[in-house]
Order: structure tokens, then sequence, then C-alpha cells
């Protein structure tokens, strides 16, 4: 968790802002192959196991990706530095994960 200036966040282990695409599915990412290229998926380690509120999904490239409550989680090409948040709001269709 970081605190932005919209609030606090949750953001993967080098501090960079998670979103959440109005568009997926619970416990699917309907974020195609162009999509991935602006918004990466937060990809899983080979090992990783889902515990609690966070789940595995796949991506549109095939490999899996977290998901907190069934969202699937994305960071935003255009944030360059850690607890940056200009995805915030983009296109109406993604939001902070919090």
């Amino acid at each position: 968790m970081v605190y932005t200036k919209m609030g606090k966040a949750l953001a993967d282990e080098k501090g960079m802002i998670l979103y959440t695409f109005d568009k997926d599915a619970k416990g699917k990412s309907n974020c195609d192959a162009d999509c991935l290229k602006k918004w990466p998926a937060f990809h899983a380690a080979a090992n990783a196991k889902a515990e609690g509120e966070w789940s595995l999904v796949k991506a549109a490239d095939g490999m899996e990706m977290w998901a907190y409550e069934g969202k699937p989680l994305y960071t935003y090409a255009e944030d360059k530095k850690a607890g940056e948040a200009n995805g915030d709001g983009v296109g109406g269709v993604w939001h902070l994960a919090k």
C-alpha cells in the first residue's frame, strides 16, 4: 500500500501503482495484447500461490497475473516512478486498486 494524492493504493514491490479495469470480469482479464502494451499485467512469479483476497488469473499474454478481490491488476506505462498515479480515471475505466 502506498499513499498518492488520490489516497491509498495498492502497489507492486517497486512501489508502482496498481490499477483495475472496469471491462474485466471477476477473475478474468479482458485487456488484450494491445491493451497490455499500455497497461502491463502485474505478473505473478511461476511459483506464486493464491492466498486470501489475492488470486491468479491468465493475462492475454498467457502468463499468470495477480488479481485482488477477483479484479486483475495492472501497472501503467505512463507511470515512470514509484507513487505516480497517472492512470487513475483514464478513459473512465481505469482506477487505482485499493
